[in-house]
């Protein structure tokens, strides 16, 4: 089967934003005989992608074809938008010069990302299959970003309706978004979840990375509190680790320390709220294929969010990276990652943006090893049973399969 993908923000291993769905779930495919071009811009590229307005080339056996246009996570609202535009002009002319498909397959965010897919699929007759990894604009309203009653929100809300009224299947990365999805009058049978998955073979359970720990100044023997990904507005990091670490510190437990790996918007403030606190290393951003020095290194693993409605359909990478390490999760959406580190009994849910009971939730952990070490063990279970990323690469190939020869 020859697959046409559409992800503005395609990147690999090396990468260190761990958006690595899209190649992961590819270079499946590739490997089992389909043929994979990926649509993408040079932002999460090596440096050869950003030679040119387009280039193409190859990554472990997908055909890439980007387009330079640059985004970081430091952009205002107005940049931000003009780095969608030129990416919206610059895949659509690239997906429809890519010939004959048997599927066109586009995954936000950001939304925009679906206009290059569903022009290339309509003008190839080819069928559309639309990935929602975020429920947008409802998310940015909710953020603040837009607001509830403008144009652009106005002209966004019918975008997202049009899109998910033309795609043949829509795949929905929660029971949240399958939710919304489905409150825009979408039949629930034509929506699926293929959620965000575990690495088995990346993120493994194993002992703590002695040297690495000692090249961050944490000393020896302490309780590690890891958290990895994105330092933005929606995760408000700034917001509850320093409250859960002086906690922590007026408490005499300097036997527990926060290591944080990751960069975002929010990063010069986390930065400057945590200067005083010696329980509070800052690393910066980790390659995905090192992140798992991290994970391993930490006793106890942290998936955070801003008290925001929305955020609760999320479906993090880094809770699924966390749960294929055998860690217990600390998880503060009241969603779906709620409900499956209770029933697995792989962890704690505490309230968004309390970080009083962030640090009580820590120290109990840190003095029942036996709890932590069932709920590690539960967590990889967990990772095995339903979120192996190569069984999920093939429930999402299936509903391709479907849809092409449908």
């Amino acid at each position: 089967m020859r697959i046409l993908y559409v992800h503005q923000f395609f990147a690999t291993r090396d990468s260190s934003l761990g958006l690595i769905r899209s190649y992961e779930f590819a270079r499946r495919w590739v490997a089992n005989g389909h043929d994979v071009t990926m649509i993408t811009s040079s932002s999460r590229l090596p440096e050869e992608y950003d030679c040119a307005h387009f280039v193409d080339g190859d990554i472990d056996g997908i055909h890439v074809r980007s387009v330079r246009v640059h985004y970081s996570s430091y952009m205002g609202y107005v940049r931000r938008m003009w780095s969608f535009a030129l990416f919206t002009i610059g895949a659509t002319w690239l997906a429809v010069t890519s010939g004959k498909h048997d599927v066109v397959f586009a995954t936000s965010t950001p939304l925009t990302v679906s206009i290059p897919g569903w022009i290339a699929a309509a003008l190839s007759r080819t069928p559309f299959v639309f990935e929602v990894r975020d429920l947008w604009p409802e998310a940015a309203i909710q953020m603040g970003a837009l607001s509830r009653k403008g144009f652009i929100t106005r002209a966004a809300k019918s975008l997202e309706r049009f899109m998910y009224r033309h795609a043949s299947r829509v795949i929905a990365l929660s029971p949240g978004m399958k939710a919304g999805i489905v409150a825009e009058g979408i039949p629930a049978e034509r929506v699926y979840i293929v959620p965000n998955s575990a690495d088995l073979d990346l993120f493994t359970p194993g002992d703590k990375d002695a040297a690495f720990l000692t090249s961050l100044g944490v000393p020896s023997g302490v309780f590690v509190v890891g958290y990895t990904g994105a330092i933005g507005p929606s995760n408000a990091v700034e917001e509850q680790v320093p409250v859960a670490a002086r906690a922590l510190l007026e408490a005499g437990r300097d036997d527990i320390v926060f290591v944080i790996a990751g960069d975002g918007r929010s990063m010069p403030a986390l930065s400057a709220t945590t200067t005083d606190l010696p329980n509070v290393h800052l690393i910066g951003s980790l390659p995905k294929r090192d992140m798992p020095r991290l994970t391993r290194s930490a006793d106890v693993l942290m998936t955070l969010f801003a008290d925001v409605p929305i955020l609760a359909t999320n479906s993090p990478n880094k809770f699924f990276d966390g749960l294929a390490s055998g860690r217990p999760m600390i998880v503060n959406s009241p969603g779906w990652t709620r409900e499956l580190v209770e029933q697995a009994d792989c962890g704690f849910y505490v309230p968004a943006g309390n970080g009083a009971v962030l640090a009580s939730v820590i120290e109990r952990l840190a003095d029942d090893v036996d709890l932590r070490m069932r709920m590690g063990r539960n967590a990889r279970i967990l990772a095995e049973e339903r979120f192996d990323r190569e069984q999920l690469a093939a429930q999402l190939l299936t509903v391709l399969e479907d849809v092409a020869s449908g």
